[in-house]
């Protein structure tokens, strides 16, 4: 059960990929109706833009960060526990 769940909180922390793809397509086309509506500023439009979509770049970098640690992180043996910690304490082996 605690493998299906692992799964399934791995899937999910991907849909922020998805959310990430509509922040940056909401960023550029406001980018484009700020240039349209006053092509004066469009150095100072263009910084902001470039800063809206590093922003909404790192969200979607910490998603697979996330799904990663969901689906190694935890363990559902107890026996995983015991050969992870000797591996890195070989004081503990007798």
């Amino acid at each position: 059960m605690l493998e299906g769940a692992k799964l399934i909180g791995a899937g999910a922390a991907t849909i922020a990929s998805a959310g990430a793809a509509v922040g940056i397509g909401n960023v550029l086309s406001s980018s484009i109706h700020s240039v349209a509506r006053n092509p004066s500023l469009a150095k100072q439009s263009f910084g902001y833009a470039i800063l809206g979509f590093a922003l909404t770049e790192a969200i979607a970098s910490f998603a697979p960060m996330m799904a990663f640690l969901i689906s190694s992180v935890f363990r559902s043996k107890k026996e995983d526990f015991i050969k992870a910690s000797t591996s890195f304490f070989p004081v503990l082996v007798k």
